[in-house]
């Protein structure tokens, strides 16, 4: 009876780290990827109105990735979604290079996500705490963050702005707790799923991290 316990322990860890070790490696696959395609929309000079129609093109995508994520075609589509969301930023980007200080402002945005990123991701990896309790706070934390983003569109309040930037970062940076320790808990057991939830954590950390840093450089 223990020795059947223990072989089916073991089973369910291996488990957990392969989907952890895929993760990982498609998650760091697709950052790249959309390094290339922002990269690329940058070059071309993407105007504000073709910005919007991709990052509405890539939130279409992501109901693809969703259903595809159970097969191979999956991989296809989420590496598609993660293409046209860097593509996306081609405009933004575009406007902190003609900063001053806009190369140094991105690099530090870029740091400062991975320092994030790698620092939580540690920490659970290291305690295997379980953070699923946070959902529920951190999701009522999103809707009011979307009603003032809405009201914002309108009120263009840069104190507003920077205030909803610092709260989407630490909401996304307790979505990656969530997230993470989802998969080492085995609640998370689909890497394509784990990936696309990781990417757009650090999708909107370096966004917004960005905003942060040129609202207070101006």
């Amino acid at each position: 009876m223990n020795s059947s316990i223990n072989t089916n322990t073991q089973g369910v860890g291996v488990s957990i780290n392969k989907v952890l070790k895929n993760t990982y490696m498609l998650l760091g696959m697709t950052l790249a990827f959309s390094a290339v395609t922002a990269t690329i929309a940058t070059m071309v000079g993407i105007g504000p109105i073709a910005s919007l129609v991709l990052m509405l093109v890539g939130f279409g995508l992501l109901f693809v990735v969703s259903k595809t994520a159970d097969s191979s075609k999956g991989l296809f589509w989420v590496f598609m979604f993660t293409g046209v969301m860097g593509a996306s930023l081609g405009n933004m980007l575009n406007h902190y290079l003609t900063m001053a200080n806009g190369p140094a402002l991105i690099m530090q945005a870029l740091g400062t996500t991975a320092i994030i990123f790698f620092a939580l991701s540690a920490y659970v990896l290291t305690t295997r705490k379980d953070f699923s309790f946070m959902s529920g706070f951190l999701m009522a934390g999103m809707i009011a963050v979307i009603v003032a983003i809405i009201a914002n569109i309108f009120l263009q309040i840069p104190m507003l702005q920077l205030v909803i930037s610092s709260v989407v970062v630490m909401i996304m940076s307790g979505l990656i707790l969530v997230d993470t320790s989802r998969i080492i808990n085995g609640g998370e057991t689909n890497y394509i799923r784990a990936t696309v939830s990781l990417y757009l954590n650090i999708f909107n950390i370096f966004v917004h991290l960005l905003s942060i840093l040129g609202i207070l450089d101006d």
